[in-house]
């Protein structure tokens, strides 16, 4: 049973993740053309395009994607409601899928500055992921270093945001119980 929550929980997850990295691309104005922002746009478009055409953006913000990600969480809270509880409380859906979006977007933010960490350490030369990586997360990052400049070469302001953000999340899980 846990295993099968599990295996629809990460599918749905993970689609949404994707889903909620195009609005965060968007939003950044990431490289369009770069290798990583050609996939998260090939694997969503089948779903954000005709979305457009109901929901037009609203200044430089991507609605469509957005109101994608909360359809998507409501499948995943409906999907689970239906096969491991028996019932579907529309309520209870709506207000879960919300939380989930909020959940899932801190996920990805936490996910996307461990990794751009862990290339910083290894990376030689361009590297396209670094380089969306960078664009995404340098518009929080910089005004950290103004108070927390690098000190002998190495950049605390990615620790110090990682830590804010999972603070933000244990208070966000708190508040909402």
């Amino acid at each position: 049973m846990n295993a099968m929550q599990f295996l629809v929980g990460i599918v749905f997850d993970l689609f949404l993740m994707v889903v909620l990295l195009r609005f965060w691309l968007q939003t950044a104005k990431a490289d369009f053309y770069n290798p990583l922002s050609q996939f998260v746009v090939k694997a969503t478009s089948f779903a954000v395009n005709p979305l457009r055409k109901i929901i037009p953006g609203f200044g430089g913000l991507d609605l469509a994607s957005l109101l994608l990600a909360f359809i998507v969480a409501v499948a995943k809270i409906s999907t689970l409601m239906l096969l491991f509880y028996g019932g579907w409380a529309a309520q209870t859906v709506f207000v879960s899928a919300f939380i989930t979006v909020i959940k899932e977007a801190l996920n990805l933010m936490f996910w996307v500055l461990i990794i751009r960490a862990l290339l910083s350490w290894v990376s030689q030369g361009y590297n396209p992921i670094e380089a969306v990586f960078h664009q995404l997360t340098e518009p929080m990052l910089k005004p950290i270093r103004k108070i927390i400049p690098p000190l002998g070469g190495f950049d605390l302001s990615i620790v110090v945001l990682i830590i804010a953000l999972q603070f933000g999340q244990i208070l966000f899980m708190d508040l909402i119980g």
